[in-house]
């Protein structure tokens, strides 16, 4: 338990303390996300809180996994690292899709690979149990990218994010904790402890944003947590605090932006448009349309993604299968409702993003020079 605790607090402190001295980095340099006619945000905001992040999360985890329990610690590090510097870069200078979508792959090939993280059993989801090597990989490098793009593009309004991503890692991290995983409960927690903090200068009216940067970070322990999860959750025969439907159940935890993102690419392919392309068809940008400011957005966000939680949890012993069609039908009619409550006038198709994240920016959000701020 002492492990857990000072994780999340040696996160907590880092990042408390590194976000100041990133805003005013930031100030200096001039390293802003300009607002214009497609943002929510009327201020210059820095949009490196991934760096605070990142700090806080890789050292509190690294400094708190007891050594000789793990030989795969490592490489999430480098794993981390490589999205940690793809962020980076896409914030401070704007990167193609394509090479975002190259190193992501690395970053799924270093977990796979070497870290041992993969999907080798559906735990009866559809009928399917044990799955073939090469379609093992195949389906974990997709979920990997998936997931890891979710928290990238659910990124969109002030907090949410952030928040989605407290609620999902502490869930990890609780049950890790008593499950006896005690690599991937610091790994949860540390994270845990590092967004509370950024989120404390992230809230609405927002003095930084985590950007790709923390965004990606987000997305890639998540993704590498709900696998274990899954995978651990789904063994009764090595964990007595197995749980029936684990797929299910890790579906539900990261609900609302894996199903928002699988929703929105979907619809962007039958429309015969990259699944990259920006529009307005995410679930906060139907909130904002329905009058939601910041705050309310992100909780209802949460509070639906909880609700999706405890009902997976209750249905499980229906089996995978049903578990899922129910969430599904369920997070359909959640989307529903909430997209013809919004006002007719409202028009989805060709009205840019406020996502101040989006995987696809055709613009260089950030400057570098001293003395001018180059405009979007």
């Amino acid at each position: 338990m002492e492990h857990i605790l000072l994780s999340a607090s040696l996160a907590f402190l880092i990042t408390f303390f590194a976000i100041p001295i990133v805003i005013q980095v930031a100030k200096d340099k001039k390293l802003f996300d300009e607002p214009d006619e497609r943002k929510v945000h009327k201020t210059v905001i820095p949009t490196l809180g991934g760096l605070g992040i990142f700090a806080g999360f890789i050292i509190a985890t690294l400094m708190c996994v007891p050594s000789g329990i793990t030989s795969e610690l490592q490489y999430f590090a480098a794993a981390t690292t490589v999205i940690f510097f793809l962020g980076l870069k896409d914030d401070i200078l704007i990167l193609s899709a394509s090479k975002k979508f190259i190193g992501q792959l690395v970053a799924a090939g270093i977990v796979i690979r070497f870290g041992g993280v993969q999907l080798t059993n559906m735990h009866g989801f559809l009928g399917i149990y044990e799955i073939p090597h090469i379609a093992s990989v195949v389906l974990t490098i997709f979920t990997i990218i998936v997931i890891t793009n979710s928290f990238n593009l659910i990124d969109g309004v002030d907090g949410l994010a952030g928040s989605l991503g407290v609620l999902t890692t502490l869930v990890f991290g609780i049950y890790f904790f008593y499950a006896g995983q005690l690599t991937y409960a610091v790994m949860a927690l540390a994270l845990t402890g590092s967004i509370v903090a950024f989120l404390i200068y992230n809230f609405s009216p927002a003095k930084i944003f985590m950007g790709d940067t923390g965004s990606l970070l987000l997305g890639l322990v998540n993704s590498i947590l709900v696998i274990k999860f899954i995978n651990v959750a789904g063994n009764p025969a090595a964990n007595k605090f197995a749980l029936e439907a684990s797929p299910a159940i890790g579906f539900a935890i990261l609900m609302i932006p894996l199903f928002d993102t699988l929703r929105v690419f979907t619809l962007r392919i039958l429309d015969r448009r990259s699944p990259f392309s920006p529009d307005r068809t995410h679930i906060h940008h139907f909130l904002l349309d329905l009058g939601f400011n910041h705050r309310m957005v992100t909780l209802t966000c949460v509070t639906a993604n909880i609700g999706f939680i405890v009902l997976a949890y209750f249905i499980r012993g229906l089996g995978a299968t049903t578990a899922i069609g129910i969430l599904l039908i369920s997070a359909f009619t959640f989307i529903g409702v909430i997209y013809y409550s919004r006002p007719k006038n409202k028009s989805v198709s060709n009205i840019p993003p406020v996502n101040n994240n989006n995987i696809i920016k055709p613009r260089k959000i950030l400057s570098l020079a001293p003395e001018s701020v180059e405009a979007d």
